[in-house]
Order: structure tokens, then C-alpha cells, then sequence
């Protein structure tokens, strides 16, 4: 009934171990995984086909803005996925996910709103249509 077959590993190229604490700001490509903590917003291009994954122990105090996020850790901040985002069993977030696929284990929390965001790869913006009753105007601001 559902395609239970494995994900294909995440390459990383950065590694944050339990022992280590960043403060500031982190932008990346490729793959970057987070055992620590990291005071800070962790950002990728949008189009560079990043992935952030966070470990059970990992911590991001921050916003996120990558491609593909796996979270299994905590993120205490907005998660913008412009591609997916998979959270795990062990995930919390407290913020809003922006997304635009999600997979999502029983026992994750978010602690936010979920927000569909479609993919942009070259597709028309979904056209936005006032609710019964109102008019364009009303519906724009």
C-alpha cells in the first residue's frame, strides 16, 4: 500500500559533534548534521539541494532555511524546507514549518503552525481566489 522503501543516505560534509556549541549564524551546502547545539540561524541556498539533519541530541536555536531538513533533535525557531522535510519520532520544533513535502513520524511535536508551501521549480504560483462573499480587494491585505 505505501513505498516503504529506504531513503538514500544523505552525504555529510559538516559535522557539529555532541560536544560542541556554536554561536552565530551558519550558512552551508551539501550535507550538514548537528550531535551539538547551535546558538543561531542555519541557512542554504534555496536551489543547492542541501540537507540539514539533526541527531536525538542536536539542538538549533534559531530559523532554518534549507532545502531538505531531517530532524530528529529540537529546532526552537521557524523551519523554512524548500524541498522536505522528514521529522522523526524524537523531533520537536517550536515554531512554524514551512514546507513543501513532509513526512512526519508518530511522536514528533511541533509546537507552530504547518505551512504548504509548493515548490517553485518553474511551476505557475496557485492563483489566490477570494472566499465566498468577499471580494479581491478584501482578500488581498
Amino acid at each position: 500500500m505505501f513505498n516503504r522503501s529506504k531513503p538514500k543516505p544523505h552525504r555529510i560534509d559538516t559535522l557539529i559533534g555532541a560536544g560542541t556549541r556554536i554561536i552565530g549564524d551558519v550558512q552551508f551546502a551539501g550535507g550538514f548534521h548537528v550531535d551539538g547545539h547551535v546558538k543561531g540561524n542555519v541557512d542554504a541556498p534555496a536551489d543547492s539541494g542541501a540537507t540539514l539533519s539533526v541527531s536525538d541530541s542536536g539542538v538549533v536555536e534559531g530559523s532554518v532555511a534549507v532545502p531538505n531538513v531531517i530532524l530528529n533533535g529540537t529546532v526552537k525557531g521557524d523551519i523554512l524546507a524548500h524541498e522536505r522535510v522528514e521529522l522523526g519520532a524524537t523531533a520537536r520544533v517550536t515554531g512554524n514549518v514551512y514546507y513543501a513535502l513532509i513526512e512526519m513520524e508518530m511522536g514528533a511535536e511541533i509546537t507552530g503552525k504547518l505551512i504548504h508551501e509548493p515548490r517553485r521549480g518553474g511551476k505557475a504560483e496557485p492563483e489566490i481566489k477570494p472566499a465566498p462573499g468577499q471580494t479581491a480587494a478584501d482578500s488581498a491585505g
